[in-house]
Order: structure tokens, then C-alpha cells, then sequence
């Protein structure tokens, strides 16, 4: 064997040096960046501030939620974005096929409390692809705008998985008013350290959503990610002038498609940099990312398929300089994983049997060449993940850098022979979904929007009244129970608002009037229920303070 494997080194070396230079030269671009922006923190503003958030111009923005057998999810999807995002002027449109009542049952059950979600049925049953059933929900869309004579300025696209963050509707909106197209940054959500697989996405979104995407989006297109992207309303409508759908019906991956496509047109293009708010959080679009094989292994072959092989065949290596160098990044994974692969087995044999001694000096400089690069790479990655998943986790990537070589090679595989077969046989490339799941209770509470603010985006509540209202709220009294004593708001609409922070459907109302508390607030615990979806909450209760509501 040693020396088949020693004739291989030289080859596996160069291909895999050629590929640590190209990582390189985004390391030195996203470094430069990184310098110039400090530098320089007129010329590219970042992040904006809350009173340009607030003074922005408030657009009308449509999130469109396809949906294939979701029944599972998408209730609690809903119910959390509408309980968390701070932003008023937005509906949700959410598509399904004929043959899903079971998700039907679960949006209509939504809509019917929340008038601003919407349910888009598809004209025929399903699985289609994605862009198809996004397609149904925007031809929905135009008629709901032509029956209702509103009009949407964005589209904004999520997934039934998606836990949106409160303030990224603010960001679009800020951002749209300058850029036709936009995609928001995306995180999975943290996991155990032996969720391996999962950590792998983590790792993987860290890196490429905080230093490639950074790049690119000076450089050439910025491709969808399908969740937290944001096209202008009149950009599509260049795109239908073009003779093209909103979204290519074929296409496995839409959303890489579309981001394309706007870059075609002329159309202006964003990606704004992971901001940490306020409260500590990541302006980012959180989930979570399969955590078995399988799934992985399904997701990741559909991805390569969309990106890699249709996109060869349907965009080919058209546009500039710099279009055409990231198109050979994301398509370079090919052959590239399984290279990586293999350069992984031929240094373990090397390292374990010996070999390595009788390397030519030439190659085993380069050899070693090789290696440091890839030590830096993980440099790179470990730095990335650490930021927003803490450095005890992130010190385990290289053992899921060696994961994901062995996935991405079996995706390849997979995604080669599946659109052989699909081409030879004349057959569609069908809607290749994975199962989803969706966060905890525990975990969805911490974005919830407060009480105060439900009321005053509802416009049941002054901003200046909330304000005077907290202030003058004892410790020991929710701020519920002292607005409706204080007749600034009714018992029903605390009620509605509770519902939605909660989100928990309304059932009836069984409470007894309020009467006017005792002037010693601190001393009174007077306990109004309120039935809402089995459960009972209080308007007042001793703990915990008002200004936790």
C-alpha cells in the first residue's frame, strides 16, 4: 500500500493546498473589511441605531411560509412570531396543499384568532418543490391585496421551523428601503456538545454567515438562504417582467436561484453583519438543523443538488469576475469534500503506518504547507463558533470539521446519482423535505414581546401613557392589573394582549369585574383568572415585579 498512497500525496496536496488559498483570500478580504469598517465607521454605519430603526418609513411586508405536512411546527411558529416581533405593519401568508388538512386545521385554528395570518392553498396536491408552493402563495397574495386594496411593499420568506427574532421585521424595513434584495442573517440554535451533527450546522453558519457572506455581498451576488429574505415588491416585478416566476418552480433551491437572479437584473443587494442587541441576543433568524444522519444527509443532498448541478445547468458561469469566483466556491464542495476526505484517510495511514518517512522532500513540504492551512482554517471556525456559542463548544469543531467531510461526501454522491436518475428517466427533481422541530417553551419565552408593548403596537396604549404607567406601577402589582384599575385600557384587552405574548388561544372570559383596588397596592393580592387555553393567569399576583410583564 505505501506506495500507492505515497504516489497519491503529491496530487491530493495540491488540490487541497489550491482550496486552503482560496479560504485564504477570504480570510485576508473579510480581515480587510473588518479594518476599514473601524476605520472608517462613516462610510459603512453599523448597526443602526434604534432612532433609525424608528424613524425609518413603516412598509407593509408579507412573510410567505410554505408548508408541506408541518402540522407538527407551524402553530407554534406562528404563535411565537406573533408574540414576538416588534414591528406592526406586517401579515403572514402561509401556503398548503390540498392534501395536508392537517396543517390546514392548525393555521386555520390561528388564523381565526389572529386576522393578519392568512392561509394560501395551493391549486393542486402536493409535494410539489418549494418554489412552487411559494408561488401559490403569492398569486394568493396579489388577490388578498387586490380584494382588501392594500398592497405589500416586501416580501419576506421563512420556513414553519424559523424562530424569527423581534426586531428583524425593524431591519428589514431599514434595510429595504435602500437594497431591492436583503438576507438576514441566520444561527442554529445552540445544542449539547454531543449533538455533533447538529453542531456541525452551528459551526458551519457561524463561519460562512459572519465572514463569506460578509464578502461576497461586496463582491457579487448574495444568494438566499430562504429564511429572512427580503425582496422589494417592485423588484419582483421586474423579475416577472423579465418573462421569469417570483420563484423557478424546478429549482431544489429557490432561494440561491433568486438571490442570482436580482444580481442579473441590476438588482442592489445586502447582507448586514451579525449584531448583538441590547438584551444579548443575535439579530439573527434562529433554528433548528437536523440532528440525525438521515436528515442531514437529505437536507445536504438537496442543497447540492439545487446549488451545484442545477446550477450549472441553469446559470452556468455567467456574470463578472467576482460572480464567477463564487460561483467556484459553492460549487467546488463537488470535489472538493471527497478530496478532503480522502486527504484525512491518506494522513491518518501515513501517521499510523510510517509512511510519511519516505515522502520525496518536496512533498512533504507540501505536505506540511497543506497542513498548516488547514490548521488556520480551523483557526478561523473555532473564532467564528465561539462567538456565539462559547469556546468550550467551539474547541470541539475539528472532530465535526471531519463529520461534515464525511457527510458532504456522501451528499455529493448522493445528489449525483439522484439528478442522474431523475435526468435519465425524465423525471422532475421533487421537493426533497426533512423533518423539522421547533424550540421549547422555555426557550420561545425569552424573546416574547412585554405586555406594554403589545399594547401600544396594537395602538390600545399611548407610548407616553405605558411610560407613566411603569413608572408610577408599585413592585409588587402587574402591570395588567394597574392599567385596567387605572381605566386606561379594558380587562378584555389585557386579556387579548396576554394571549398573544402567551400564545395560547382565548377562550372566554370568567373574570369578575375589577373594582377599584386599595390605595396600599403593596399590600394587595387580590387574584382575578382568566382562562386561557387550560390554563389560568393573573392579572396580579405578589411576584414578579411589573416591569418583568
Amino acid at each position: 500500500m505505501d506506495p500507492f498512497v505515497l504516489r497519491l500525496f503529491l496530487p491530493v496536496s495540491i488540490a487541497i493546498l489550491i482550496g486552503a488559498i482560496d479560504d485564504l483570500i477570504v480570510d485576508a478580504l473579510w480581515l480587510w473589511s473588518w479594518v476599514k469598517r473601524r476605520l472608517q465607521p462613516e462610510a459603512d454605519p453599523f448597526p443602526p441605531g434604534q432612532r433609525q430603526l424608528a424613524l425609518a418609513p413603516k412598509q407593509r411586508i408579507a412573510i410567505l411560509i410554505p408548508l408541506w405536512q408541518e402540522d407538527r411546527v407551524i402553530g407554534r411558529m406562528l404563535e411565537q412570531t406573533l408574540a414576538a416581533v416588534r414591528y406592526s405593519h406586517y401579515e403572514i401568508f402561509a401556503g398548503c396543499y390540498p392534501n395536508d388538512t392537517a396543517t390546514q386545521e392548525v393555521i386555520r385554528e390561528v388564523a381565526a384568532r389572529h386576522p393578519q395570518v392568512h392561509l394560501a392553498l395551493c391549486p393542486h396536491d402536493g409535494p410539489t418543490s418549494k418554489a412552487d408552493c411559494l408561488n401559490s402563495i403569492y398569486r394568493y397574495l396579489a388577490l388578498h391585496e387586490e380584494m382588501s386594496g392594500n398592497t405589500f411593499d416586501v416580501i419576506v420568506t421563512h420556513d414553519a421551523e424559523d424562530m424569527v427574532h423581534p426586531d428583524e421585521l425593524k431591519w428589514v424595513n431599514y434595510y429595504t428601503s435602500r437594497y431591492d434584495f436583503l438576507q438576514m442573517p441566520v444561527l442554529p440554535i445552540a445544542s449539547p456538545k454531543h449533538q455533533l451533527l447538529h453542531g456541525l450546522y452551528c459551526d458551519e453558519f457561524a463561519e460562512y454567515h459572519t465572514r463569506d457572506m460578509r464578502v461576497r455581498a461586496g463582491m457579487a451576488f448574495v444568494p438566499g438562504a430562504g429564511v429572512g429574505t427580503a425582496i422589494r415588491r417592485d423588484a419582483l416585478d421586474e423579475l416577472t417582467r423579465s418573462g421569469h416566476d417570483i420563484f423557478e418552480p424546478g429549482a431544489l433551491t429557490e432561494d440561491y436561484c433568486n438571490g442570482y437572479r436580482m444580481y442579473a437584473l441590476g438588482c442592489n443587494q445586502a447582507f448586514p453583519p451579525i449584531a448583538q442587541t441590547a438584551e444579548g441576543t443575535f439579530l439573527a433568524t434562529r433554528e433548528y438543523f437536523p440532528m440525525k444522519w438521515r436528515a442531514a444527509l437529505r437536507q445536504r443532498t438537496r442543497w447540492v443538488t439545487g446549488i451545484v448541478l442545477q446550477g450549472m445547468e441553469q446559470v452556468g458561469w455567467r456574470g463578472g469576475i467576482g460572480a464567477k469566483y463564487w460561483l467556484w466556491r459553492d460549487r467546488k464542495g463537488l470535489l472538493g469534500n471527497p478530496l478532503s476526505l480522502l486527504a484525512n484517510a491518506l494522513f491518518l495511514y501515513a501517521l499510523a503506518t510510517g509512511a510519511w518517512r519516505h515522502l520525496p522532500a518536496t512533498v512533504e513540504r507540501l505536505a506540511w504547507a497543506t497542513m498548516a492551512a488547514m490548521v488556520v482554517r480551523c483557526a478561523v471556525r473555532i473564532g467564528c463558533s465561539a462567538r456565539y456559542y462559547g469556546l468550550p463548544f467551539a474547541l470541539l469543531s475539528p472532530l465535526r470539521t471531519i463529520l461534515g467531510n464525511l457527510l458532504n461526501s456522501a451528499a455529493s454522491v448522493c445528489a449525483i446519482a439522484h439528478y442522474s436518475w431523475c435526468k435519465l428517466r425524465g423525471r422532475p427533481l421533487r421537493w426533497l423535505k426533512t423533518s423539522h422541530q421547533y424550540p421549547d417553551r422555555g426557550e420561545l419565552l425569552q424573546q416574547r414581546r412585554r405586555l406594554g408593548e403589545i399594547l401600544v403596537e396594537s395602538g390600545e396604549l399611548q407610548a407616553t401613557q405605558l411610560d407613566h404607567a411603569l413608572a408610577a406601577c408599585p413592585p409588587q402589582v402587574r402591570l395588567g392589573e394597574y392599567l385596567t384599575a387605572a381605566k386606561q385600557v379594558t380587562e378584555e384587552t389585557v386579556y387579548r394582549a396576554l394571549s398573544i405574548q402567551q400564545g395560547m388561544p382565548l377562550l372566554a372570559n370568567d373574570a369578575t369585574a375589577i373594582r377599584t383596588l386599595p390605595r396600599d397596592f403593596a399590600r394587595s393580592h387580590r387574584v382575578l383568572p382568566f382562562r386561557i387555553a387550560e390554563r389560568t393567569l393573573h392579572l396580579a399576583t405578589p411576584e414578579p415585579p411589573a416591569h418583568s410583564t
